[in-house]
């Protein structure tokens, strides 16, 4: 019998996510992803005033920060029919935009470079041919041969200690490492650069929403009164400091994390042909130049690609009963209709059924329920969701600066088109789209400080905020593509209280188990797709496609009781 290879956590953040991988010789046949972390939001949220939802779907996760406040007070808006002034709409979008540079960067150096880079290795490079190389590569200022020396001099004192710190518990001296000595030194540089350049970043998230993470929200607008001749208020002061803030963050963006992607992608050239799996990838589009209820505005268009096909562009539909739809055939809840057929999420149902063995345990079971994480399909349709969704739909919709991009890193690294349907495709993709909303920032703070010119400090529209105001029974869907991907809330209000309440996360399209039908999700998929292992025992090939999804299980799981009291617990060696 072929063996069976588990990674359990394979995330370098959080944990809660399992991978199985069922082998024949040294290729993986068939890969299962389990959810192993039981939490909740939506019964918490039962009954609860729609206003307040925002604060506790928050705290769904705390590295996305913003991403599910966003969600949930658009969802409350959509229910209620409001549009929110102009100027909440820019510093949404700047408030969003932030939250994605900040998150593929970090993600990059911090959790998916030490994939490919060996972090001892480094130990061995030429501080001067390190400094050649990254001077050959980008004007980045911190590129001497002393400044190398520094870095490679505190690696040392690391592994001299008999201990690595922060790049403990890796792979090292896999064979399957390939960049020399000197490209390793260098990214292990910037791994370190990163962490001082983020911390200033997320003070951007503090200007407008108050605090990082978990910025505040509000229904109607933003919380961020414009005053230029206050200090409790958005003045001219921030304003400024808004503006240095994306200087860095363009900047670095175009002088290291840019050239380090290409500069790494090039050693590992087969890893655009394995990693894609299902080819169908969906997005819910987000960024509008007016409003929300203006789909046609968004820099992230709409729509779903089936089939690798970038000539047709399929319409998402959310008020469609049969279109988004959760399963659980193969998680362990139940739905009072049946586990065999799916249910659109303003119908949704969260019971609780753990039926799995007693943990720890040695295997899933694979045949029955496997993980807490539901199956989302669209149309029936396993879907991939992400920065390579995003791109795809944004080079499919005949965006200009998209195309230009992509051809260029196509270009350079010698690839075909079919080389983004990979791997490394998603993790150059999630590149792209970074520097694409770095340039991005400057037009939305450029429109917030041309209407204040004008006379328009308005953020908040005061009229949506009571209740009373709002009608009996309606329904709403918050939607925005979250760093990780598609990210929809839905809520249903009967009298000024939360009915129902459901989020469709972007790591639960992507880390479904499979359904009724036995479709895979994505990480399922990626990794039955041309994957061989060197060493079964350091399965770096798994953390390499699984990573470049950036997982946070976190937000993808579902449930406690009504009074927030643990049902289950769940441990895993």
């Amino acid at each position: 019998m072929n063996a069976r290879v588990v990674v359990d956590p394979i995330t370098r953040i959080e944990g809660h996510l399992r991978i199985e991988a069922q082998m024949d010789g040294d290729r993986i046949a068939q890969a299962y992803s389990s959810g192993t972390m039981v939490r909740g939001i939506e019964i918490i949220l039962r009954d609860r005033d729609p206003r307040d939802a925002w604060a506790f779907t928050q705290r769904i996760c705390g590295v996305c920060t913003l991403v599910h406040g966003m969600a949930s007070i658009r969802a409350v808006e959509n229910a209620i029919g409001a549009k929110v002034p102009p100027n909440a709409e820019l510093i949404r979008n700047l408030m969003i935009g932030a939250q994605y540079i900040h998150d593929h960067v970090m993600h990059f150096y911090h959790l998916h470079a030490l994939d490919w880079v060996d972090v001892v290795s480094a130990l061995s490079a030429d501080p001067v041919k390190t400094s050649e190389l990254a001077q050959s590569l980008s004007s980045y200022p911190r590129s001497s041969a002393g400044y190398f020396r520094d870095v490679q001099t505190k690696v040392a004192e690391f592994v001299e200690a008999g201990q690595l710190g922060i790049f403990a518990k890796a792979y090292w001296g896999h064979p399957e490492y390939r960049l020399p000595p000197e490209a390793n030194l260098m990214a292990v540089a910037h791994y370190l650069d990163a962490l001082t350049w983020q911390r200033d970043v997320a003070r951007l998230h503090a200007i407008f929403g108050g605090k990082n993470p978990h910025p505040n929200f509000v229904i109607g607008g933003v919380p961020s009164p414009i005053d230029l001749n206050s200090d409790s208020a958005i003045n001219s002061k921030r304003l400024s400091q808004v503006q240095d803030i994306i200087n860095s963050m363009k900047a670095f963006v175009e002088q290291v994390y840019v050239p380090d992607t290409l500069a790494i992608a090039s050693f590992y050239k087969d890893w655009f042909a394995r990693g894609e799996g299902l080819g169908n990838f969906l997005c819910v589009g987000d960024l509008p130049s007016s409003s929300m209820s203006e789909p046609d505005s968004f820099l992230f268009p709409r729509g779903v690609i089936l089939d690798r096909d970038l000539s047709t562009i399929h319409e998402v539909q959310f008020d469609d009963p049969e279109g988004i739809q959760e399963f659980v055939a193969h998680s362990w809840y139940d739905y009072s209709s049946g586990n065999e057929s799916g249910l659109h999420p303003w119908t949704g149902e969260t019971n609780l059924n753990y039926t799995g063995p007693e943990p720890p345990y040695e295997h899933l079971d694979i045949d029955q329920s496997y993980s807490w994480l539901k199956s989302p399909r669209w149309h029936g349709k396993a879907m991939e969701v992400g920065p390579l969704a995003r791109v795809l739909l944004l080079y499919a919709s005949g965006h200009e600066p998209t195309q230009a991009l992509v051809q260029q890193t196509l270009a350079q690294l010698e690839l075909p088109i079919e080389a983004v349907f990979s791997t490394l495709g998603r993790t150059a993709a999630r590149t792209l789209e970074t520097a694409i909303l770095a340039g991005a920032m400057q037009g939305w703070l450029d429109g917030l400080i041309g209407n204040i010119k004008a006379g328009n400090t308005r953020t908040f529209d005061e009229t949506l905020w009571e209740p009373s105001t709002w009608p009996k029974s309606c329904q709403g869907v918050g939607v925005m593509e979250a760093p990780r991907g598609a990210l929809s809330h839905w809520v249903v209000i009967e009298n000024g209280k939360i009915a129902n309440y459901q989020a469709i996360v972007p790591s639960t399209w992507n880390a479904g188990p499979r359904d009724a039908n036995g479709q895979p999700g994505a990480y399922e998929a990626a990794l039955q797709d041309r994957h061989a292992m060197v060493n079964p025992e350091q399965p770096l090939e798994i953390l390499r496609t699984i990573h470049s999804f950036d997982p946070c299980i976190a937000c993808a799981v579902h449930v406690t009781d009504p009074n927030g009291e643990e049902l289950v617990q769940v441990k895993v060696n």
